[in-house]
């Protein structure tokens, strides 16, 4: 089923019934990633993401995941081997603006990113514009047509909001005859809630 029309069924086939922000990204990626694709998780956390895409690809598949913590790439294997999860991953203690050195162009079927800081980390490690922007470029490259990256921008708090306005900005400026970009959020929510964007590659 294509992306678009499953965010029109998300909102009005009866899907919205968690209200969880990771919840609203997953449904979008679960139907994205087929089996024997390639996807990257460019903030691998806690490793949620990072399971979900292995699950969804599968053996014939593999995921690229990025973390510039020890501390996440420990909790995401932890996670990985105590769900099951098949050995089709790459765990890098690397940033993800050198995504570009792992993946060839255009050969990537979905790509996540969760900007702000590891839950439960050190704060002062909370991603920024410079090099989110500049991995969020490169994602684009990498990208293959019909390809998705999922975006989930946190902001306030320690972090504040420099990062969430300029990758905003930036998503305002690409050129709508190469993608789509989905933006949504929660409007009634107190406490700058979590902002999701999806952005398709045409």
């Amino acid at each position: 089923m294509h992306i678009k029309h499953c965010f029109h069924i998300f909102f009005w086939g009866g899907f919205m019934k968690n209200y969880q922000i990771t919840e609203w990204c997953s449904h979008f990626i679960s139907q994205q990633v087929q089996p024997g694709d390639l996807c990257i998780d460019a903030t691998m956390g806690n490793g949620n993401d990072t399971l979900l895409l292995s699950k969804l690809c599968g053996a014939s598949g593999h995921v690229l995941a990025f973390d510039i913590q020890e501390q996440a790439l420990c909790r995401t294997k932890e996670r990985l081997q105590n769900a099951g999860s098949p050995v089709n991953y790459t765990l890098l203690l690397e940033s993800h603006s050198n995504m570009y050195r792992y993946a060839d162009e255009e050969s990537i079927s979905c790509i996540v990113f969760n900007l702000g800081y590891l839950p439960g980390g050190d704060h002062a490690k909370a991603t920024r514009s410079e090099t989110s922007i500049q991995a969020l470029e490169q994602s684009l490259l990498l990208l293959k047509k019909g390809g998705l990256l999922s975006l989930c921008i946190y902001s306030g708090g320690d972090s504040g909001f420099k990062e969430r306005d300029d990758v905003l900005d930036w998503l305002a400026q690409l050129d709508s005859r190469k993608y789509l970009v989905i933006k949504s959020e929660y409007y009634n929510r107190p406490n700058n809630p979590p902002i999701p964007v999806l952005v398709i590659r045409l």
